[in-house]
């Protein structure tokens, strides 16, 4: 087994490594730029533009990897909505070059998806529900789920994920758990909505399960979260909580409040029995996972 991961630097991309390392599975680690994880060795490495047809072709005729794990994209919800096109490239153009490549080399594609492919009227959602995205980034994920699903290619498998949170290295990005542990540990005062559900998902389950889908060659589509669905505000307080922060530095608000850009599903969460099935999924709860965090 040769697995490739691309979006390496990102939180899922570094947990997957991080788990590949103490283990006897050979891989090799890809994204844009340089290396920022410092638990891989840069021999494992490379740079890579997934939005490039040639850079892909050459990396997997180089490695020549068994399976493609992609947790490449541009997850930035409202951002999408002012950045169509490069949303478009990255999450949908490059996805169709690395699985079109993933065919002609008879390679297992594993492709990250979201709860937002959902309008979020009819959570918890089993893989069998109708998708109806509502915001551009919905859009393209969706779309990059139906390059797939439309193929006489069946070696793939999408997993579909919520609210991904965890720590990591130079991340880009953070994530709402570490925001609000930082923001109630100096006492800040939070405004958190309390009408979106989600269920949130611990990056190293996520991690296990994408690795878990190559080890046993699964194909389909499979719904990976956390165990529990919370309100945003519950969520928040449930890290208060766990923490000893105030909660009344807490105030819940409406989403319509916010002004947001694009739209977000009220209520998703997922129904995980598949993935519990077919991948021997445990995942943490919240209060179980907190505990690994510094």
């Amino acid at each position: 087994m040769r697995i490739l991961i691309t979006g390496s630097n990102g939180l899922l991309g570094q947990k997957i490594i991080n788990q590949l390392s103490d283990s006897d599975i050979v891989f090799l680690s890809t994204s844009l730029g340089e290396n920022r994880n410092s638990k891989c060795k840069n021999i494992y490495y490379q740079s890579l533009d997934i939005t490039n047809r040639n850079e892909i072709k050459e990396c997997v005729n180089k490695f020549k990897p068994s399976h493609i794990i992609n947790t490449a994209a541009v997850t930035n919800v409202d951002f999408c909505e002012d950045n169509i096109e490069l949303c478009e490239k990255v999450n949908v153009e490059a996805v169709k070059l690395l699985f079109e490549i993933s065919k002609s080399n008879k390679i297992q594609f594993i492709h990250l998806s979201t709860d937002f492919v959902f309008d979020g009227e009819n959570g918890p959602y089993s893989e069998t529900d109708v998708p109806n995205p509502l915001s551009i980034y919905a859009k393209s994920k969706y779309a990059s789920e139906q390059l797939l699903v439309n193929d006489e290619y069946t070696n793939w498998s999408i997993l579909r994920t919520i609210i991904v949170y965890g720590e990591g290295e130079a991340l880009s990005r953070s994530n709402i758990v570490l925001w609000a542990k930082s923001a109630l540990s100096e006492n800040k005062p939070l405004t958190i909505v309390d009408d979106q559900f989600r269920s949130p998902t611990w990056a190293d389950d996520l991690a296990w399960a994408c690795i878990q889908t190559a080890k046993i060659n699964e194909i389909g589509i499979f719904h990976i979260s956390g165990p529990t669905v919370f309100s945003i505000y519950d969520l928040v307080c449930e890290i208060a909580d766990f923490y000893g922060s105030d909660k009344n530095l807490i105030q819940p608000i409406k989403s319509k409040t916010l002004n947001q850009k694009a739209a977000r599903p009220p209520k998703t969460g997922f129904v995980i029995d598949k993935a519990k099935n077919r991948l021997g999924y445990s995942p943490k709860t919240l209060k179980e996972s907190l505990k690994y965090l510094n």
